[in-house]
């Protein structure tokens, strides 16, 4: 089945971690899905009803969707009723994010659109993207003006649970004005259980950047404890729990950082605009990021004490790539920071990396974490897998570094 002959009423541009999900949720609904990567091999895997991310429950849908001819992929868009983009959005020099790729996804659909076409962006964006790409879409199709509906939606979606939430999670949906707005919701309707709250696109794309710019700034005080408490010699995994028991407190746990495309990112998309209104914000990515990096030095310091105390060089197992647990997803994990920072100190120790959620890795040489734990003299838990909760880690010729409290 190629792009002449096939007839779609949506296409996906871009088939991450949130693009493939979300064409595999509007073909389980019978709408037929035309899915856009720029990457062959993935439209290969997907055109063969595979997937090429760990996700429940996606391979089973996707392979449905495929068989039952509701989803296709391709390097190019083909013309449809509705576009989603759907693409990354990365930084360009101090963090500051770049929307060339929603520019050229955007571009790429422009000749396809046409008179009651429905436009809408999911990719995280700073505020404004959507009134610059409508903006761009006029400028060059000046036909259009007033014709089509163009709106923001970001996801709001937890890796591990994703097939679930894009249906029952609410969303945020804004657009660039209320005719706009409303066909947007009218189309997400069809596929999503969650309330859906309309209002314009800045607002939509600010409530994005909020919600995960929150999340860091709660976990940076978690961090910040950890930091404090290390110092003050008390168990902080102890202090959080009775510090919780009060009926209006709620701290989050502790870990070696923040990571992920959201969370570790978002953030940066407000202090970039907006950097002198965006004092806490800002400091709470400069907290996170430390703990990464706190984290690698405890991980020397025990290395070096270690050597002294046994006079020889320790073996020591990485326990834990992803940014968070149980996925394989590595997007600016502070684990993955973590394993290259010490590395690139290493003399001659045995470093033993463990990843179970993946079956190997480019750069790392990775081992069974049974046979880490066994073999390690010191082992650092950097990501709180199941399969590492499950381990016995209470032997006194063992040192443990327990970065997640598990």
């Amino acid at each position: 089945m190629n792009k002449e002959t096939y007839i779609s009423e949506v296409v996906m541009m871009g088939l991450g971690y949130i693009g493939l999900p979300t064409a595999a949720l509007i073909s389980q609904n019978q709408v037929k899905v035309w899915g856009v990567d720029i990457n062959p091999q993935v439209v290969d895997t997907i055109n063969s009803g595979k997937i090429h991310i760990i996700e429940p429950e996606l391979d089973q849908v996707v392979e449905t969707a495929v068989t039952n001819d509701y989803l296709k992929a391709g390097v190019e868009p083909i013309e449809a009723k509705t576009y989603l983009i759907v693409v990354p959005t990365p930084f360009k020099g101090n963090h500051e994010p770049d929307i060339s790729f929603v520019e050229s996804a955007t571009r790429s659909v422009l000749p396809l659109l046409k008179e009651g076409d429905l436009y809408i962006i999911e990719s995280t964006s700073p505020v404004g993207t959507t009134e610059k790409m409508a903006n761009l879409i006029y400028q060059a199709r000046p036909d259009l003006q007033g014709k089509i509906s163009i709106a923001y939606c970001p996801e709001r979606v937890l890796p591990g649970n994703v097939m679930y939430e894009l249906v029952h999670n609410d969303r945020v949906i804004g657009g660039i004005d209320d005719t706009s707005t409303q066909k947007a919701v009218e189309f997400y309707k069809q596929f999503v259980k969650g309330e859906l709250h309309q209002t314009n696109a800045r607002t939509a794309e600010m409530c994005k950047l909020v919600e995960n710019s929150s999340r860091d700034v709660q976990i940076a005080f978690a961090n910040e404890l950890s930091l404090i408490c290390d110092k003050a010699g008390i168990n902080v995994w102890e202090l959080i729990s009775l510090a919780n028991k009060h009926p209006r407190v709620n701290i989050l746990q502790p870990g070696c950082g923040v990571g992920g495309h959201c969370i570790a990112v978002d953030p940066y998309f407000i202090v970039s605009e907006y950097p002198m209104e965006s004092q806490i914000i800002g400091k709470a990515r400069e907290i996170n990021n430390y703990k990464a990096f706190w984290c690698a030095e405890k991980i020397k310091t025990a290395k070096l004490e270690f050597e002294l105390k046994n006079g020889r060089k320790p073996t020591l197992a990485l326990m834990g790539l992803a940014f968070k647990p149980n996925i394989d997803d590595l997007r600016e994990s502070p684990a993955k920071y973590i394993v290259q920072k010490v590395l690139q100190d290493a003399n001659n120790e045995d470093y033993l990396i463990v990843e179970p959620n993946i079956e190997d890795h480019k750069v790392f040489k990775l081992t069974p974490y049974q046979e880490a734990v066994k073999k390690a003299d010191i082992i650092a838990i950097l990501v709180a897998h199941d399969e590492f909760k499950s381990l016995d880690l209470e032997n006194d010729s063992k040192v443990v570094l327990n970065f997640c409290g598990i």
